[in-house]
């Protein structure tokens, strides 16, 4: 019967939620008003005219009010907000507004930050947009054709076709499939690949016969017509009416991730100071009641205190660092940052795994005619074009592209198809049923594939013959030449379909041979990657042979090459060694790339991980960072965190440089500000036991930081020195609170140094009668020494001694400029201070000259924590 064609009048009446009953095929086309040779382009018009575009009803932006009230839920920001909290409690109202202040301009840079770097990130995910295949019409009297269209463009209806890592880009009914499995997780939580095929009358609750959107195509291809679009399909019932969840990063695909690189290192510094100061101000309570008997009033100094030790700034810094990175990889390399966090990693990242083909070689191999007869170039070109033809495939993967460039295609298409097995990852093999002209009543299969894999199902009259054949390509592969077997198997004709099971007794016809090309650009990026102190790692499906040869000609000493079966014994603190020592790993499956990359995060690595099949998703979710072209397969290109304009190793490393760049910047700040908070904190907890009075009042402090804050905004456009760029960029919670604490305890030093220059200079101090002027003195050493800590606790070493860039240079100007003039300014006794004798400022000088260069000794001694291995 012939199934109905879409009218002029097309209405899709099919109700959302009715796929799934017991309607036939036909039914499901008459409903939907449309047919297998698709709609026509003015009737797609009309239809997404009325139904809307295919988005999710979640995909709205957020809004700066949301953002602001998110922001909050940062530690550091709702530790802010509590000690805000306690001083309007204590009626310490001076102290509840200045807090109050530091929070609103926190929140507001960050959800501005946040905000700005989500609009780029629109503009962005526009140049890998999602497309889908469908078949569509110009007329209704036209032909179908095939073509690539937006996913947000597509309406119920539109018969869309589907292949090997693909996004289910709606909910479809399949019309045709052949050896469809379907990865759909992120709807049932299975893990396993979903068998999918079409089912002309489905019982009831069955889904054989349905894709939905969020799932993705693991093998295999298949035909469906479009059901459900939008706000109607399973995937949008599962997330819930307005409301989004962000895409976990499953590493196992079933999982939410592990921390990573980035959330590690910020979550320990992050927690051990929030520890400190939430002890902070019981214990200034308690020794100023105990020595000085002072009882609540001193409980605002200790909640200013507390603020001292806060780093408020940390998340506007990191975002802003993040965003301004990943802006300018996108301006400059064409490399999308999907992840912001992902650019931290990428600077963390110390071992690159990669895949051989379209990385080190280029995409596209060729046949050498040298090493391959004519029969077997003849049957390999059959079998790619009728399974690229049978199986509907949208277009053939590149040793395809090489048989059909190399064959006589005239001879090829005299045969008609019958079915096809697409080349899937675990089999290895493609298989083409076809029917050769004359010869009725049979059928022809036509198996091409791994040389393994196609030998083991030949039938040879001796024995012998098999260890010869896997002999010459072993011998051929250790010459670097790229193998496919190629064989054949008559059987009588069928109307049943086939499966893998009838590749079997198959008869051989021989090897077609390739070659592969080093890619342009493979061997200078191979050197910079190593100059930058990233190893890079093969993880590859070819022979280990022909992987070991591309390594050698790149300059890569390949050592003993591990074979992915030979890995699936070992536990994991066996994998984890073998895979820190090993080089080149070959005959992988999408499972051995995964756990040789879990492997090597295990041993203390950061790992990052390019690759562009659906046999590489399981690596890429295992990854710090999954990196993907843009030509890059659906799946692959959504779950990565970086995406390359083009797959290049190149823009790997500047990617690389970016990240370290901006993670640089970020151990910079927190260098900075915990180094000088921790002084200043220690000498307040010391003066506070030694002076009658306290040796700053609480909004003297918040002044002081939310100047300093303001200052160290300038952090985020500095440019680290080249120097600190050329290691893997990780903060080591251990290392860097070592380091702050004994440039803190020397920032002390100088504060204690300050109070006897100024008991000297003003000798009433110590009998209460000089306050204010110990006040203004101290206010201006310390915002004078956070100027200086700011040009000489940069990241970098020989910038340290050097010139500092103009935005941290004007920004430590301003900050000594306000730390001198401001006590002197009106509103110096607002704020309890005032001008000070003349001779205190070249003592003062003296002071901050020695400081400086302990500063810089200090300095000299100490490793950068930032620098190294990630810790496990």
């Amino acid at each position: 019967m012939a199934l109905p064609d879409s009218g002029p009048d097309s209405r899709p009446a099919l109700p959302a939620g009715a796929v799934a009953g017991d309607r036939t095929v036909l039914q499901t086309l008459r409903a939907l008003d449309t047919g297998p040779r698709g709609l026509t382009e003015a009737e797609a018009g009309q239809r997404l005219a009325r139904s809307g575009p295919n988005t999710l009803p979640t995909a709205r932006p957020i809004s700066l009010p949301v953002r602001f009230w998110r922001s909050l839920r940062d530690p550091f920001t709702a530790v802010l907000f509590c000690l805000g909290l306690v001083s309007a409690v204590v009626s310490a109202w001076g102290t509840a507004c200045v807090i109050l202040a530091l929070v609103i301009v926190s929140c507001a840079l960050r959800a501005h930050g946040e905000h700005r770097a989500d609009r780029a990130g629109a503009g962005l995910r526009e140049l890998v947009a999602g497309t889908a295949s469908v078949r569509r019409r110009d007329s209704a009297d036209a032909e179908p054709r095939a073509r690539e269209i937006p996913v947000d463009d597509l309406v119920p209806g539109d018969v869309v076709r589907l292949a090997p890592g693909d996004l289910v880009p709606a909910d479809l009914r399949l019309i045709k499939a052949h050896g469809l499995t379907v990865q759909q997780a992120a709807l049932t939580g299975e893990s396993a690949p979903a068998p999918k095929h079409p089912v002309d009358a489905p019982a009831a609750g069955d889904t054989a016969h349905l894709c939905f959107q969020g799932s993705s195509v693991a093998s295999g291809s298949g035909t469906g017509v479009v059901v459900a679009t939008g706000a109607d399909t399973r995937f949008a019932a599962v997330r819930g009416t307005g409301r989004g969840r962000t895409a976990e990063r499953a590493r196992d695909g079933t999982g939410p991730a592990p921390l990573s690189a980035f959330d590690r290192s910020v979550h320990g510094i992050s927690w051990t100071l929030i520890r400190f100061m939430l002890i902070t101000p019981p214990l200034v309570l308690m020794a100023n009641a105990a020595l000085r008997g002072r009882g609540l009033e001193t409980l605002p100094f200790a909640v200013a205190v507390a603020v001292g030790l806060t780093p408020e700034m940390l998340p506007v810094i990191v975002t802003t660092c993040l965003a301004r990175g990943a802006a300018l990889l996108t301006r400059t390399h064409g490399v999308i940052v999907r992840r912001l966090p992902a650019l931290h990693d990428l600077g963390a990242v110390d071992v690159l795994c990669v895949d051989k083909t379209g990385t080190l070689t280029q995409d596209r191999p060729v046949v050498d005619p040298d090493r391959t007869g004519p029969d077997a170039l003849h049957w390999a070109a059959v079998c790619a074009w009728w399974t690229l033809q049978a199986a509907e495939l949208p277009h053939p993967d590149p040793l395809d592209e090489a048989l059909l460039d190399g064959a006589d295609l005239d001879r090829v298409e005299t045969y008609e198809p019958v079915d096809a097995l697409p080349f899937d990852p675990v089999r290895r093999l493609a298989t083409a049923v076809v029917r050769e002209p004359g010869a009725l009543g049979t059928h022809l299969l036509v198996v091409k594939g791994a040389v393994e894999e196609v030998v083991e199902r030949c039938a040879f009259d001796d024995p012998a013959e098999r260890e010869k054949l896997l002999a010459d390509a072993a011998s051929a592969a250790g010459e670097g030449v790229r193998l496919l077997a190629v064989a054949t198997a008559r059987r009588p004709a069928r109307t049943r379909a086939y499966t893998p099971a009838d590749e079997r007794g198959l008869t051989f016809h021989g090897f077609v041979a390739f070659h592969d090309a080093l890619a342009d650009t493979a061997h200078d990026a191979v050197r910079a990657l190593a100059g930058q102190g990233v190893t890079v790692k093969v993880l590859t499906g070819d022979h280990p042979a022909t992987a070991a040869r591309a390594c050698r000609d790149l300059g890569i000493d390949p050592g003993e090459v591990a074979v992915g079966a030979h890995t699936a014994d070992l536990d994991a603190p066996a994998l984890a060694e073998l895979a820190s020592r090993t080089t080149v790993f070959a005959r992988c499956t999408p499972a051995d790339k995964a756990r040789v990359v879990a492997a090597l995060r295990l041993h203390g690595h950061t790992v990052g991980f390019l690759g562009d099949g659906v046999n590489d998703l399981p690596a890429l979710r295992a990854a710090d960072v999954g990196v993907c072209p843009r030509d890059g397969v659906d799946v692959a290109r959504e779950g990565a965190d970086v995406v390359l304009a083009e797959k290049d190793l190149t823009a790997i490393g500047h990617a690389v440089e970016a990240g370290r760049h901006s993670s640089a910047n970020i151990a910079s700040y927190l260098r900075i500000t915990l180094s000088s908070n921790l002084g200043n904190v220690i000498a307040m907890l010391a003066a506070g036991l030694l002076l009658p009075f306290l040796p700053m009042l609480p909004a003297q402090v918040l002044v002081q930081n939310l100047c300093f804050d303001g200052a160290q905004l300038a952090l985020a456009h500095d440019r680290p020195d080249p120097a600190a760029l050329r290691r893997p960029t990780v903060l080591r919670p251990r290392a860097f609170l070592r380091s702050i604490t004994g440039f803190g305890a020397l920032g002390a030093l100088a504060d204690l140094t300050t109070f006897g220059v100024l008991a000297w200079v003003l000798p009433g101090t110590l009998d209460l009668g000089d306050q204010d002027g110990f006040h203004a003195g101290w206010f201006a050493e310390n915002l004078l020494t956070q100027a200086l800590v700011m040009l000489l606790l940069r990241t970098g070493r020989r910038t340290a001694e050097g010139r500092a860039p103009t935005p941290i240079r004007a920004s430590a100007a301003a900050l000594a400029a306000v730390g001198i003039l401001l006590p002197l300014s009106p509103l110096g006794p607002l704020l309890g201070m005032t001008g000070l004798p003349p001779v205190y400022y070249p003592l003062l000088g003296a002071v901050l000259a020695l400081y400086a260069a302990a500063l810089v000794a200090l300095r000299r001694r100490m490793p950068q924590p930032q620098a190294g291995a990630a810790q496990p």
